[in-house]
């Protein structure tokens, strides 16, 4: 007999994230240098805090507070370009309280992804400087 279990693979799944760099030049036409570094420091933070309360909310079953955790999420990352988070969120709304679970699950565990993909390729930009 075979042992087949030395064989099993860990799949990490990791995915590029987009970001707008238009969207963060308007910024900074329209607020000037500084205040577009206030603006996407504090886009950050609250990202992070509603990534983390999404997922706390999907564990404990609260789809209406998750629901309204994810547009506030979609509204912020269009807000700093942070088109690829933007666009899994809405794919979220989308099946959220549908009948397909299979599919609201592993696009909810792509948003987790995306999103802290994106807070790091942000915070890697912020670092260059806007």
């Amino acid at each position: 007999m075979d042992d087949t279990v030395g064989d099993i693979v860990k799949l990490r799944p990791d995915e590029p994230v987009r970001l707008d760099r238009d969207q963060l030049e308007l910024l900074v036409l329209q607020m000037g240098p500084m205040g577009a570094d206030q603006v996407v420091s504090q886009a950050m933070e609250e990202l992070a805090v509603l990534l983390a309360r999404i997922e706390r909310q999907q564990r404990d079953g609260a789809l209406d507070a998750l629901q309204e955790g994810v547009r506030a999420l979609v509204r912020i990352a269009q807000k700093v370009g942070m088109t690829t988070l933007a666009r899994v969120g809405r794919d979220v709304l989308c099946l959220l309280g549908g009948h397909d679970s299979a599919a609201y699950g592993a696009v909810l565990a792509r948003l987790l992804r995306v999103g802290e993909g994106s807070l790091v390729a942000v915070w890697d930009l912020q670092d260059m400087r806007i």
